[in-house]
């Protein structure tokens, strides 16, 4: 964008920065103050559904400001994917909170 003066595209880049880098960084964060979590493979699972989705909702979101065919439903199907993974990292959190404030009396 800087080089070719064309900022068309920056919401993609927003979008690629707030789920990118801010939503990974606070789930590290996360799974950093809750090591039974972090070890689940669920939450292997849901940083990589997170990582391909945010990627594919990036992809659509800079095609539709680029003015190119077929963006919409790329960024649709990135959407959903990045929403049904907001509720699994939900249930992480849900599912780890009983048992790690009983362990910690």
């Amino acid at each position: 964008m800087g080089i070719s003066g064309d900022h068309s595209t920056f919401p993609a880049h927003a979008h690629l920065n707030l789920l990118g880098w801010v939503s990974l960084f606070l789930f590290g964060i996360y799974y950093h103050l809750h090591p039974a979590t972090d070890r689940d493979r669920w939450a292997c699972v849901q940083v990589w559904i997170w990582i391909v989705a945010t990627v594919i909702l990036t992809i659509g979101v800079a095609m539709v400001h680029s003015g190119r065919e077929g963006g919409d439903p790329i960024a649709a199907i990135g959407s959903l994917i990045v929403f049904a993974d907001m509720l699994l990292f939900g249930w992480l959190v849900i599912r780890s909170s009983p048992s790690e404030s009983g362990s910690a009396r």
